[in-house]
């Protein structure tokens, strides 16, 4: 294993926070070298980190002379990136791997100090992938959380009704904003906050990342896509369900069908050894089978506007999109102790919208285990 550096905080590095399981606001300096494993840290983190990693060794800005620095009367920028050369010079790092967020600034005053560094972020993703038990215990958590937050959805749809086509609920419109608001806090009271931007989206929002906004319409798709983030780990869900509030016409009623064998092509194939091109082949085989375009289909240079218009899925954990890549590009073998996200879905269909769904896998050593126990059907509420 070859000496690593890592620099930042731990509530935006998800790179730092597979290392040091805490929530840290502050910027800080990691350090591997020779089997060793080192923190720069202060008097402020020092007791919570050595309670949750016993064997990780402390290195305090008073052993690096942070007095003469104050005293120097520099800035404290400047002090921060002196405390960091000095702690990388006193561990004896002299070769190492940084991922691609280490600071410019820190890196050439480490090369100028003969310090050879080599961007890896595959290295640093390879970490990631296979999931400790507590981000596991995490994304657990917070899928619990997101099937939580669905029923929220699914109940505030189920006391609605179509009138005129609007779908209306106590003498007035349902809109993706009232959805969206039960489904967070449905999340947040289960300990996985749902972000402000989940999607709750229909014929009438604007495609792509368009989280959704206004009025729902009856009798048509409505997708509702949300990822709780568990507040322990940091560590995410994410899942998928389209639902129909009135009468599931035929188009509809074929698209579901459609979506659904996209859906279960895909899990069959998700087992270590399999790339993710090779899942997202066989979901994009069954839609394009249906006469649906796909990112295989489309012409060189085409900016596919409806229909499978993305890759399949991602990882999940410790970021919401993370890798293995589920798509096109996706050269990378599974491995046991992944989880991903596979979300197969035909969109943007004019005068109808789509319909998505998504379930989250764990890798297994010989296949996969659903964490996603929700229903599928578009009217649950009459299952």
């Amino acid at each position: 294993m070859p000496d690593a550096l890592i620099y930042g905080d731990t509530e935006r590095s998800a790179t730092l926070r597979h290392e040091i399981p805490l929530a840290i606001g502050d910027p800080f300096l990691y350090l591997e070298v020779a089997g060793r494993r080192v923190v720069l840290t202060n008097s402020l983190e020092a007791h919570r980190l050595s309670t949750a990693l016993p064997d990780l060794e402390l290195l305090m800005p008073e052993e690096l002379g942070i007095d003469e620095l104050r005293a120097a009367g520099l800035p404290w920028a400047q002090i921060q990136l002196e405390l960091a050369v000095r702690a990388v010079a006193r561990v004896g790092v002299r070769e190492a791997i940084v991922p691609g967020t280490f600071p410019l600034v820190l890196g050439d005053r480490l090369r100028a100090e003969g310090v050879q560094l080599t961007v890896d972020d595959a290295a640093f993703d390879l970490r990631r992938r296979v999931k400790n038990a507590a981000e596991l215990a995490g994304i657990r958590r917070a899928q619990v959380a997101a099937h939580a937050g669905m029923a929220a959805a699914v109940e505030l749809l189920r006391t609605s009704t179509g009138v005129g086509g609007e779908l209306m609920r106590d003498g007035r419109p349902v809109l993706a904003e009232d959805v969206r608001a039960a489904l967070r806090a449905a999340c947040a009271a289960a300990g996985a906050p749902a972000p402000p931007d989940v999607m709750v989206t229909s014929v009438r929002s604007g495609g792509g990342h368009d989280a959704g906004s206004g009025p729902l319409p009856a009798d048509l798709p409505i997708v509702v896509d949300l990822w709780p983030r568990d507040e322990a780990t940091g560590c995410s869900a994410d899942m998928t369900r389209t639902f129909v509030v009135g009468e599931v016409t035929a188009p509809v009623a074929a698209l579901r069908d459609v979506v659904r064998a996209s859906l279960e092509a895909a899990r069959a194939q998700i087992r270590p050894g399999v790339t993710g091109r090779e899942a997202y082949d066989a979901a994009a085989q069954v839609i394009e089978d249906a006469g649906h375009p796909t990112l295989r289909t489309r012409a060189p240079g085409e900016i596919l506007q409806h229909g499978f218009s993305f890759s399949l899925g991602h990882g999940v954990g410790l970021e919401v999109h993370e890798e293995p890549a589920l798509g096109l590009t996706g050269a990378d073998p599974f491995l046991p102790g992944d989880v991903v996200a596979i979300e197969p879905g035909v969109e943007n269909l004019p005068g109808l919208g789509g319909v998505r769904y998504e379930d989250l896998l764990l890798l297994t050593e010989d296949g996969s285990e659903t964490l996603t126990d929700f229903s599928y059907d578009l009217q649950p509420w009459q299952a």
